[in-house]
């Protein structure tokens, strides 16, 4: 069969990849010149099989003034006449209760898991070269009762086969001696050994390349799709300039960009962009213990920090205001002085253009639950709406969609993942 994968950030060319390893003939398309070069370019680089909790939670109900008027808080929202956004704020305070968090973060542990095993499986054929860690993961907390919170999310999500501790601040510095640098005062952490960390868009060139010599996969860089023609329910054909690109089968997987393309094809899908900032610091050959080797998540300031070689990605923000793609200056200071306070010899943080200032929208659903499966177009599938997991649950959706493409019984349980 010939299918059409629509987008080549990492959910794309995952899935374009997984689908040419079960026998079909993948044509993928691209707008951008290169593959991974939007969301997937700059995103926090940590492969978090272990935490996955959604954005939508409870405590967002007597945050909301917080959000709304505070130059602190590390998730923005601004108000916009946007029907879009309003829908999904709706749909996303619904969600944000105890047992809708319980069943979401479920659902997405085991696709994290099958996710993680899909990348182990990639990697023990053929190693790609993406600047892959397994160096582990502390989430730091600088307040007893959050660090006593997240002790009881421990406890729940150790029944779903997660093996984390939790730990005071002297066992945080032995497992990661850089933070003893650290400014601020810690009440301990969450430590997990088994997450993993590594360049998404390297990844994602990677992939491509081992592709590329099979005669049944065409890719299409630098290629806007103006047209689709539809007929009798169906997805008939995406024309690109004047070339018409037919297959049995398409699969959407363009990210934010992915709710107009449902527009054209007659339905609606509840993905909204959550904007989010990185910055890239180079390291110097000598920084020895100043940059941290484990992954590191500062939760109260929402700040991650990734080693990937001789680099540390640093991202953090949660901005809900569309469409903006500008990198302001604040966005970039808050990054670095989050940086220069838990590492201050890490590496040169004065000169904001050798840090590479980078801006993405995560597609995120209003639970978190991405959307894999069946449209309501007959032969149009998804796999969209990954939010702020797609690097961690990419392998997983790829293999989960092709498993339903081909109508066999999925080696998960893939029904929370259905379009609604």
């Amino acid at each position: 069969m010939h299918i059409c994968v629509l987008g080549a950030g990492v959910i794309g060319v995952t899935t374009a990849h997984q689908l040419l390893q079960v026998g079909h003939q993948v044509t993928l398309i691209e707008a951008q010149a290169e593959p991974g070069r939007m969301t997937s370019y700059g995103n926090g680089a940590q492969l978090s099989y272990s935490y996955v909790a959604p954005l939508a939670d409870p405590s967002v109900w007597s945050k909301w003034p917080y959000y709304l008027f505070s130059s602190e808080s590390p998730l923005t929202l601004k108000p916009r006449l946007d029907p879009a956004q309003w829908s999904w704020l709706i749909k996303f305070l619904a969600a944000s209760n105890v047992q809708q968090v319980k069943r979401t973060t479920i659902d997405l542990l085991q696709l994290a898991f099958f996710s993680r095993d899909k990348l182990a499986q990639l990697q023990s054929v053929k190693p790609l070269e993406f600047s892959y860690e397994t160096s582990g993961k502390l989430v730091m907390f600088t307040d007893k009762a959050a660090l006593e919170s997240a002790r009881k999310q421990v406890e729940f999500q150790a029944q779903y086969g997660c093996q984390q501790e939790v730990i005071d601040a002297k066992r945080c510095m032995e497992l990661e001696p850089a933070l003893a640098a650290s400014k601020r005062q810690w009440a301990g952490g969450v430590y997990t050994a088994s997450e993993e960390a590594g360049d998404c868009a390297q990844f994602c060139s990677q992939l491509l390349e081992t592709m590329k010599p099979s005669p049944e996969f065409r890719f299409l860089p630098g290629s806007h799709v103006s047209e689709v023609n539809i007929k009798d329910h169906r997805l008939q054909a995406v024309s690109i300039g004047k070339e018409s690109i037919e297959a049995d089968s398409f699969v959407l997987a363009m990210g934010v960009d992915s709710t107009a393309f449902a527009h054209k094809l007659g339905f609606t899908l509840p993905v909204y962009p959550l904007k989010g900032y990185s910055i890239t610091v180079p390291l110097a050959e000598d920084v020895g213990d100043a940059a941290p080797k484990v992954s590191i998540t500062d939760l109260s300031r929402k700040i991650v920090y990734a080693r990937l070689g001789n680099r540390l990605r640093v991202a953090g923000r949660v901005e809900i205001l569309g469409m903006d793609r500008s990198i302001p200056q604040r966005a970039v200071d808050e990054l670095v002085n989050g940086t220069r306070e838990l590492f201050p010899g890490c590496g040169e943080l004065s000169d904001s253009g050798s840090l590479s200032p980078w801006a993405g929208f995560r597609p995120a659903t209003p639970t978190g639950l991405p959307i894999i499966g069946k449209s309501p177009v007959s032969n149009v599938f998804l796999n969209v709406g990954h939010g702020a997991l797609g690097w961690t649950l990419a392998c997983g959706s790829a293999a989960l969609l092709a498993e339903m493409i081909a109508g066999r019984p999925t080696s998960i349980n893939s029904q929370a993942y259905s379009y609604q």
